[in-house]
């Protein structure tokens, strides 16, 4: 075992107090900063006739931490584009003593780890919503400093790391926007010139009302927006469904949030959603077999011109105020091209759909490793050999 000496953070950094001569003319980035060491970047542009309180200028390669969110990961150093961005006294930054002693890209893949988090957790105190992070006692914190050969050659190996899981998430992306652009060329030679019904007669409306028991458990279900499918809402007891009438969903409804259904809540219900209910903002529709399947309609109502459908049969304003009609989503008409036409299609929708459950797993495992190899190489116990081997 190689331990690495312990150095106070206040002998690699020193406060940077460089005040900001604010233009009223000009615009400044404000910086904000990622939780979970996702990184540091612009808020946006403010005018700096907007600004209203003291602020800071920060340069490439300090140290910044939010007081409020230290512990939680939010800390890194200032990219390049944000030079002379501007800050408040909540977002101390620091500036390396000597870069001989400490590689400011070493210390910025220390803070992106679980031990350094701990750390900063261990420098905050406060009551609940008011954590702050003490500036004096996180520079009086103690953390292991290889020499700086074996911190160049650790930042080299964990950039390395890093753009090969981006260039994994990359490859993921374009294969499945490549897989996304078949399913709408696909979907576009299947409803050429193909007649269109309405809802009532393809898919119409069904209400499996539900008697409700004082001390029964009624597990309702949620539909995510933009095509996400659904979620499972924790159950309510009889007397908390009070007088709110429920609704029975099974697999393979076809359903639609009145309220959301405009910005795509739109999903089929699974088998592991059998049991749960909806309330009357659920609109539960049952494909006919004979004319159509669910899968195929959802497909269509999720596209620019089923949205612009839906859209125009949801009146009102924004959110809540634009609820879905009953009538209108009948009255609403969908191509309806041969079933076997769409049956076809519905087999490539699944072959994406298994094309994507795999990529998920892979993202999972991916977005995994380096966290890992980062508490790898910056736990105390990690070993010499360990800290070579760790990319």
């Amino acid at each position: 075992m190689k331990a690495w000496p312990k150095v106070a953070l206040g002998e690699l950094l020193r406060r940077s107090d460089e005040s900001a001569a604010i233009d009223p003319a000009a615009e400044y980035h404000e910086v904000t900063i990622k939780l979970w060491g996702k990184g540091v970047v612009s808020r946006g542009k403010i005018r700096g006739s907007d600004v209203v309180s003291v602020r800071r200028v920060v340069r490439p390669n300090q140290l910044i931490l939010s007081k409020i969110d230290a512990r939680n990961g939010a800390i890194g150093l200032i990219p390049q584009e944000l030079d002379g961005a501007i800050v408040s006294n909540d977002f101390p930054s620091f500036e390396f003593r000597d870069p001989d002693r400490c590689d400011a890209a070493f210390m910025g893949w220390l803070v992106r780890s679980a031990p350094f988090v701990e750390l900063c957790k261990a420098a905050s105190e406060g009551t609940t919503n008011r954590v702050r992070i003490k500036e004096d006692r996180f520079l009086d914190q103690p953390v292991a400093l290889p020499p700086l050969p074996e911190q160049q050659a650790l930042v080299t190996r964990l950039d390395t790391l890093a753009e090969k899981t981006r260039q994994v998430e990359a490859h993921l992306d374009a294969v499945e926007r490549d897989a996304e652009h078949l399913l709408a060329l696909r979907f576009r030679d299947a409803i050429a010139d193909a007649p269109l019904r309405p809802m009532a007669e393809v898919a119409p409306l069904v209400r499996r009302e539900q008697s409700i028991a004082l001390d029964g458990s009624y597990p309702e279900l949620g539909i995510r927006s933009f095509g996400k499918g659904t979620f499972h809402k924790p159950p309510l007891s009889g007397s908390e469904v009070g007088t709110k009438r429920l609704y029975r969903i099974e697999p393979g409804d076809l359903l639609f949030s009145n309220v959301f259904a405009w910005e795509g809540a739109i999903a089929i219900a699974q088998p592991e959603d059998t049991g749960r209910f909806g309330s009357h903002r659920f609109i539960t529709c049952r494909a006919a077999s004979d004319l159509t399947t669910a899968e195929f309609l959802r497909y269509y109502f999720l596209t620019d011109e089923g949205m612009l459908k839906v859209g125009e049969a949801s009146p009102g304003g924004a959110g809540r105020n634009r609820t879905l009609g009953l009538e209108k989503l009948m009255a609403i008409e969908a191509p309806m091209p041969p079933l076997a036409t769409q049956q076809t299609f519905d087999r490539l929708q699944a072959e994406v759909a298994a094309l994507k459950a795999k990529h998920a797993a892979i993202r999972k495992a991916n977005a995994a490793l380096l966290p890992a190899t980062l508490e790898r190489v910056f736990s105390s116990q990690t070993t010499e050999k360990e800290q070579q081997e760790c990319c």
